[in-house]
């Protein structure tokens, strides 16, 4: 290994779905502070402009690989290259995730578990070889973006709200079997509605336009709280986002009542009255690894 792998100076940073959304975002950011970046997603010539912003914003040197996380050899070579070019990774957020718009009647059982496939099984793939890497060494991040929508149940987007609740399930599991190692951090953070593309790039099934909520946030209120998780000294969970304690206290306190209401307000919030045609959207193909943006 050379000597610039050996080099114990900027952090190490990994970040998937990094092509757009909160990943590009949290690129940036950690480019700022002068980090060597790994940066992961589908959409391999994004992501190399991507790479490029970040060397003008500052990082130390810049890996940039085409990665669909949902194939366990595709991320485990990921973390490969990273070994080999800087001898260790200190953070691993893990931020790529697809949705899809419509009833679950009318979304095609490929797309359902194309979506689980990278919210939950790609998720998986990334915390496990990170957590491999940061156990031999003794010391690690790692940051997995889940959503509001993995602690409080919505319609129109089934596929996703299964995929982050079972997500939160696996952060809670991962801190109680990381709990002895005091090196290791694992941290859960939940955003709620995100000024994101993806509500253009995302499969749709529901017959009309989605649109970003008047309630969401700019990626950057989610970066901050992903950069404040790496500087903690313990594993941790945060929701972010002004609406997401408000919704999960009616969710759990009224649930009737939450259940009842939820639909008609996202269908006048969520949704345009302009009509679109069936879409898989960015399912299947490398045009969108960004969080969906609930």
């Amino acid at each position: 290994m050379d000597n610039h792998s050996q080099d114990t100076g900027s952090q190490v940073v990994l970040i998937t779905g990094a092509s757009s959304g909160i990943g590009k975002e949290t690129a940036l950011r950690y480019a700022e502070r002068g980090a060597r970046l790994v940066l992961a997603a589908r959409s391999g010539d994004t992501l190399e402009e991507v790479a490029v912003e970040c060397k003008r914003a500052g990082a130390s040197d810049v890996i940039a690989r085409s990665t669909d996380i949902a194939e366990a050899d595709q991320v485990s070579d990921l973390f490969d290259a990273a070994l080999e070019q800087f001898g260790r990774v200190d953070v691993a957020v893990q931020s790529a995730a697809i949705t899809a718009f419509g009833r679950f009647v009318d979304v095609p059982a490929e797309v359902f578990d194309g979506i689980v496939r990278t919210n939950l099984i790609g998720a998986a793939n990334v915390a496990r070889c990170a957590l491999v890497h940061f156990e031999e060494r003794g010391s690690g991040h790692l940051v997995l973006v889940g959503s509001l929508l993995g602690v409080t149940a919505v319609p129109y987007q089934a596929a996703y709200v299964a995929s982050k609740f079972a997500l939160c399930g696996l952060v809670r599991t991962l801190r109680q079997e990381t709990h002895h190692l005091p090196g290791v951090r694992v941290h859960g953070v939940y955003p709620g509605p995100v000024d994101t593309p993806v509500y253009a790039t995302a499969s749709n099934f529901y017959g009309r336009t989605p649109r970003v909520p008047p309630t969401a946030v700019p990626p950057s209120t989610i970066v901050t709280s992903i950069v404040r998780a790496t500087e903690r000294k313990r594993s941790s969970e945060r929701q972010v986002g002004w609406m997401n304690r408000p919704a999960i206290a009616a969710y759990r306190f009224m649930p009737a009542m939450f259940d009842a209401v939820i639909g008609p307000f996202l269908r006048v919030v969520a949704f345009t009255n302009e009509p679109v045609d069936p879409t898989e959207g960015n399912a299947f193909v490398g045009s969108g690894d960004e969080p969906s943006t609930q």
